[in-house]
């Protein structure tokens, strides 16, 4: 089947959520399934379990470092990892340049999730992230920290390609506001020239061969890095796959990619 066999609620509501910063609670807009997070005003972790759960993801959601798509990168991805035996915990991080935040706000705030989960239950840890979200999940898995990560998914993620050095297309404008440009500056991930920024966990990679707005020249550099580097990367091109094609997409050659992530993380976690 196309996509992974679980139940969504009409309202999904998480069993916890937990703050981890100072500022009022985070107000979802929208409504389900499409609902977002536009002003990020303090650090939450929005629990989803899964009985006696093998594993636990922190879910980073896109939005391009301006927004999180809470529902569908975040929330979905969660109850799909559920349904596979994997506690799931989608961080709602502040953002660089959003209400004065510097460009490692994100970063800064991965970090203190990771300490708040390090205290906890020493089961395996996958960092997950779509879009802009998996950007975030590769910096996360490239970070010297003691809980260290058994895995990182990172699908049609602006990985590398929007740094200063490694743009495509070559000669495209730096992204407002000045923060975030330079977090990419600081964190190209799957360059290997840049060492700091390849996780030396392994990496399964999802991306569209023909989508505009996170070219494939990003998994392509990281799948060259991984093999000058000779680290554990699985990559999948979809020549059919729109940006943005997470959970819901049940056509095209994307359609089984979650059972192929599925396939990985029994691999990573065995």
């Amino acid at each position: 089947m196309p996509n992974p066999a679980f139940t969504v609620p009409a309202e999904p509501v998480p069993a916890d959520v937990i703050a981890l910063s100072e500022g009022p609670a985070n107000v979802l807009s929208g409504q389900w399934p499409d609902r977002q997070i536009d002003a990020v005003t303090r650090l939450e972790l929005h629990g989803y379990y899964t009985k006696n759960a093998r594993a636990r993801a922190l879910v980073y959601a896109g939005g391009g470092y301006h927004r999180l798509m809470h529902d569908k990168e975040g929330v979905e991805v969660a109850l799909w990892l559920n349904s596979l035996g994997i506690d799931a915990y989608v961080m709602a991080h502040r953002l660089p340049g959003q209400g004065n935040h510097d460009k490692d706000m994100a970063l800064k705030d991965g970090l203190t999730s990771l300490d708040y989960l390090a205290q906890f239950k020493d089961i395996p840890l996958l960092h997950i992230g779509l879009s802009s979200g998996g950007h975030l999940a590769g910096v996360m898995a490239c970070q010297d920290h003691a809980l260290k990560a058994a895995g990182a998914l990172i699908a049609y993620a602006p990985i590398n390609a929007n740094h200063k050095d490694y743009k495509f297309p070559v000669g495209k404008p730096d992204y407002p506001p000045v923060e975030k440009q330079d977090f990419y500056n600081d964190w190209p991930i799957g360059i290997a020239s840049e060492p700091h920024g390849m996780p030396d966990c392994p990496v399964f990679l999802a991306y569209g061969l023909y989508d505009e707005i996170v070219p494939v020249d990003h998994a392509l550099n990281m799948i060259k890095a991984g093999q000058v580097l000779k680290r554990d990367v699985e990559a999948h091109i979809f020549d059919q796959a729109p940006h943005g094609f997470a959970l819901r997409e049940t056509t095209g050659t994307h359609a089984h990619w979650p059972e192929l992530a599925a396939r990985w993380f029994d691999r990573v976690l065995a």
